[in-house]
């Protein structure tokens, strides 16, 4: 069976050193609370504010930077009979989509909450990936459900780590 394929890109011009390895184990623990495992892709770039402000601006029309942003691919399920129909990739990954998340908004979230920089992070990721899985949190009950699957997948890499 195929495993999950997770890209990470850590903007350089942050100077920050957060392990490529341990990124990828919280997407891992983010899928691992939905039953996902096999040819999954997900993309994971952790930047600056100004890069998720422009994507803000560009493609929520929000002329501000937040802390993350999750841009899901289209799955061919939600495309039948469209015009828009899509064909599934030949190597049988189901992209799922990227995932972006500002540095400086965690680590101010972090530094507001008294927490460290990596349990946001962690946090912001479980966040963006469950996005893309289908979540949202526009109605109470919705965001009661996603908070929830949120601290289990924290808990469940805590329990990993620790």
């Amino acid at each position: 069976m195929a495993k999950p394929k997770i890209n990470v890109f850590v903007e350089p011009k942050l100077k920050v050193s957060i392990a490529k390895e341990w990124l990828k184990r919280v997407v891992l623990a983010a899928f691992k609370v939905e039953g996902i495992e096999g040819a999954v892709e997900v993309g994971l770039v952790i930047t600056d504010d100004e890069t998720v402000q422009q994507l803000n601006k560009t493609y929520r029309d929000v002329d501000e930077p937040t802390d993350v942003l999750a841009f899901q691919m289209m799955a061919s399920d939600e495309n039948q009979g469209s015009d828009l129909a899509f064909v599934s990739p030949p190597d049988g990954l189901c992209r799922l989509g990227e995932v972006i998340i500002s540095y400086p908004q965690a680590l101010k979230q972090a530094q507001e909450r008294g927490d460290r920089v990596t349990q946001e992070l962690a946090l912001l990721i479980v966040h963006g990936v469950l996005h893309l899985l289908g979540y949202d949190h526009e109605y109470p009950e919705d965001e009661q459900r996603m908070r929830a699957k949120e601290r289990e997948a924290v808990e469940k890499l805590e329990t990993i780590e620790g």
